[in-house]
């Protein structure tokens, strides 16, 4: 559910980089007969053409009504409103500095940059509205899969692989199987800590957080499921570099567990991510004994 009045603080939005050399300039298309495609009759289309006719301000339009269309659903007052409100939100940004196109030529010429901005416009777009989404949103609620919506480690059958792996002593599934050395470690720790009383590698089992990175939609698989003994839930992430697509998995991560606290029937969670293979015990060790719970940008919450 998103707040009546929808604001967007500009230190807080990410950039976004697009690459005139990632981007098709021409296409090229055949006249289809029977169903089937005629590749000798094949004409070029310039596509900066496509530029020459979306204005600055039909951008802006179509941006917002592809917005509005991903918003509505959730949007419980005048959806003219949330329109008009979305018009001026995207007219800030397609006019701002928070869009950068490589290489210079095309970010200083207005034509080839509409043309870029035109081309790349589901990424525009998917980047707004999650920019709308983190910042407007009052309430979360967990959205479930129809067909099963709740899974159990009880339910994965068995799969076989190359994988080095190992016996588990506190996992419900008797093997785990290793990725790296880093895992390995991790996961002997999990199986021998004093904090955990269950745990279980997240493979095979489909647990996944669906995110939106550089306007493409995503799966996000994170690494442990850890059950602590004080009875919460921890979903740890083994990552040793950061990067931008690795902080958007877990404003999604940090935005399910939100949702899941929020419903109240699946227990307490929260998150945490590993950077090195030495930080395992402290991270246990604080989710383990600190029920008060902390928040930052760049580490786990406890809702």
């Amino acid at each position: 559910m998103y707040r009546p009045r929808l604001s967007l603080d500009w230190q807080k939005v990410e950039p976004l980089e697009l690459n005139a050399s990632q981007t098709a300039q021409v296409a090229e298309l055949a006249p289809v007969l029977e169903g089937k495609p005629d590749i000798t009759k094949v004409t070029e289309i310039d596509l900066e053409r496509l530029a020459r006719e979306f204005r600055t301000q039909r951008i802006i339009f179509e941006t917002a009504r592809d917005v509005y269309n991903q918003m509505q659903k959730d949007w419980k007052g005048s959806k003219e409103f949330l329109l008009a409100q979305l018009v001026r939100r995207v007219e800030d940004f397609i006019r701002s500095d928070k869009i950068t196109i490589i290489p210079a030529l095309f970010h200083q010429d207005d034509l080839k940059r509409r043309l870029i901005i035109t081309l790349n416009m589901t990424k525009v777009v998917q980047h707004i509205w999650r920019a709308i989404r983190f910042e407007n949103t009052e309430k979360l609620e967990p959205v479930f899969d129809r067909d099963r919506p709740i899974r159990s480690t009880g339910d994965m059958g068995i799969w076989y692989t190359g994988k080095p792996c190992e016996y588990t002593v506190r996992s419900h599934i008797n093997f785990c199987v290793y990725d790296s050395a880093w895992e390995a470690s991790e996961a002997f720790e999990l199986d021998h800590s004093a904090e955990v009383e269950a745990w279980v590698k997240n493979d095979h089992l489909g647990f996944e957080v669906l995110y939106v990175c550089r306007g493409v939609v995503r799966k996000y698989r994170p690494d442990f499921v850890i059950r602590l003994k004080t009875g919460d839930y921890l979903v740890l992430e083994t990552k040793g570099q950061d990067s931008e697509q690795n902080q958007t998995k877990r404003r999604f991560l940090g935005e399910w567990v939100d949702a899941v606290n929020g419903h109240g029937g699946f227990g307490r969670w929260s998150w945490d991510v590993s950077k090195d293979p030495g930080d395992i015990k402290d991270i246990l060790a604080r989710h383990g004994a600190d029920r008060s719970g902390h928040r930052s940008s760049d580490h786990p919450n406890k809702a």
